[in-house]
């Protein structure tokens, strides 16, 4: 709203009036008969300590709007206590997105796997058992019998082979989880090559001479016995021998009667039907398994019947 204040005239050096000369008046500034447009305040303003402040950017008054700051070039200015708010810069909120969906995702990942750890679902209650013979799937599935009950994904392996471990027949096993409760096992029995003659009974071993089984009647079994007499077999004999054994196809080694050794390298076999082997040390046992394989096939000459099938220099085997 424009002032209603009008400027005060005063009157040059031909004004005439009381107050012509009186307190105030100027000389003149310019030549006779000009008017001058004044303006006075009165010491006592400034002595009571009033003084106008600088107009600043902080302090500066939008006249439209006398409580807001204005701004140097005359736009209104931020009021006390008040702050703008900018936008989000969207590859900032993109990231914020991404990463609040990957932790609501690992969280649901964590509590189905927790689920299925401990479900009760996938307890155990079935036990298959593959791939024996020496022994039956009842004494694998009672050696398991600890495990019933367990969740599935709470069972490894290696539990597994250390409740077996006991049964010695067993050489290697693997586990497959069958769900919802069926664990299926295949074991690997090892293979018995020979019996050991101990006194009265025989021990059925295999190629590293474990101890798989005994029995009383050789005949029942169709393995070449090894003759310990009345005192243990030397170790290095006993190698030597099944060493010997384990090289043999099955066909060959069904044949055997009995296998010996005076020594570590003149190992000696003897089949069912009386002939003897010359199997000599247990070097190039794979090549001396393949050429006595090969001449027992040959058609037996009853006129020249062959008792020894010597095969201690493969390469050179002879027959007597």
């Amino acid at each position: 709203m424009a002032s209603t204040r009008r400027p005060t005239y005063r009157g040059g050096t031909n004004a005439s009036g009381p107050n012509a000369s009186g307190p105030g008046s100027r000389p003149p500034s310019g030549g006779a008969g000009t008017d001058v447009i004044s303006a006075s305040k009165s010491a006592g303003d400034t002595a009571g300590g009033y003084a106008p402040k600088p107009q600043t950017p902080q302090n500066s008054r939008n006249p439209q709007n006398p409580q807001s700051p204005q701004s140097p070039q005359g736009m209104p200015g931020i009021g006390a206590g008040k702050v703008l708010s900018f936008p989000e810069p969207k590859g900032k909120r993109r990231k914020r997105i991404l990463l609040s969906t990957i932790g609501i995702i690992a969280v649901l990942i964590a509590g189905i796997v927790a689920a299925a750890i401990y479900s009760p679902v996938l307890a155990l209650r079935t036990v298959t058992v593959e791939g024996t013979r020496l022994l039956g799937a009842d004494q694998v599935q009672t050696a398991l019998a600890p495990l019933q009950g367990k969740p599935l994904p709470q069972i490894s392996e290696d539990d597994v082979v250390a409740l077996l471990k006991p049964l010695v027949q067993i050489k290697d096993v693997s586990v497959k989880a069958l769900p919802p409760s069926t664990l299926q096992v295949h074991v690997t029995e090892r293979i018995p090559v020979a019996l050991v003659k101990q006194g009265d009974t025989f021990q059925l071993v295999d190629v590293d001479g474990v101890q798989l089984s005994t029995t009383k009647d050789p005949t029942s079994v169709s393995l070449p016995v090894i003759d310990g007499g009345s005192g243990t077999l030397p170790k290095d004999l006993f190698q030597a021998i099944t060493a010997v054994l384990g090289a043999l196809p099955a066909d060959v080694l069904a044949r055997l009667s009995n296998a010996s050794a005076p020594s570590a390298d003149a190992v000696e076999l003897r089949l069912v039907d009386g002939q003897t082997i010359v199997w000599g040390n247990a070097g190039e046992k794979e090549l001396k398994a393949r050429v006595l394989a090969a001449l027992l096939k040959v058609p037996a000459d009853p006129a020249n019947p062959v008792k020894v099938y010597d095969v201690s220099v493969p390469r050179h085997p002879v027959t007597r």
